[in-house]
């Protein structure tokens, strides 16, 4: 089934059942949602190559995890990779030139991935926490040694051990408020007694006894 350069801004329905190919590459589909393709279980490739493609759904491939030989997704707009949705293929897929975010989630989206080899060198980071890694190719990037989940726990023991010290530092304040007021309540009560007359001296205040 070709449907390319159709101007379609959706995945359009009323596809043939037994499609094995489907071209819907060159419009201006933005989105994947799921389910789109459940009914095409004899799909062997997809190609939504060359579209607007931001949003794809957690369960955009489900039916053609099986099947399914080849995913083309290259030249779209996705900065984060499904991983709920691609991580269940067994497809190739490609996803050259799109704006991906490089951090620790693309990684370990990209450790359960069959990618495309012939495409592979294309998929570049188009944006990380580090500018040193922008523009350059993921594979590079990831064969030099570097890790974004490294750094990724990197921030968050620093925020855990952030966190920390603050409840720390709060039941240190509390620990020395509630001394400081049971001292200064202690020392009123101190001062109390010892203002009260002694026994002795309350009977001598008193007289003899007739």
């Amino acid at each position: 089934v070709h449907c390319s350069a159709r101007g379609l801004r959706e995945i359009p329905g009323g596809i043939p059942a037994d499609a094995v190919l489907l071209k819907l590459d060159g419009n201006e589909i933005s989105r994947v949602p799921n389910g789109a393709f459940q009914h095409l279980p004899q799909l062997r490739e997809l190609d939504l190559s060359r579209n607007a493609i931001e949003a794809v759904g957690p369960s955009a491939f489900s039916g053609l995890a099986g099947g399914l030989r080849l995913l083309d997704l290259s030249h779209n707009r996705i900065r984060r990779i499904p991983k709920a949705a691609l991580g269940t293929l067994s497809a190739q897929v490609r996803l050259a030139h799109n704006p991906l975010h490089c951090e620790c989630a693309l990684q370990e989206a990209l450790w359960e991935l069959k990618l495309d080899p012939d495409s592979v060198d294309h998929i570049a980071c188009h944006s990380a926490a580090q500018e040193a890694f922008v523009g350059k190719p993921l594979i590079q990037v990831l064969d030099s040694g570097v890790s974004f989940c490294s750094a990724h726990r990197k921030t968050t023991d620093v925020a855990m051990l952030v966190t920390m010290f603050g409840w720390f530092a709060m039941v240190v304040t509390y620990v020395v408020y509630y001394v400081r007021h049971n001292q200064e309540d202690a020392r009123r009560h101190l001062e109390y007694l010892k203002s009260l007359p002694s026994a002795p001296a309350a009977k001598d205040a008193q007289g003899p006894a007739p």
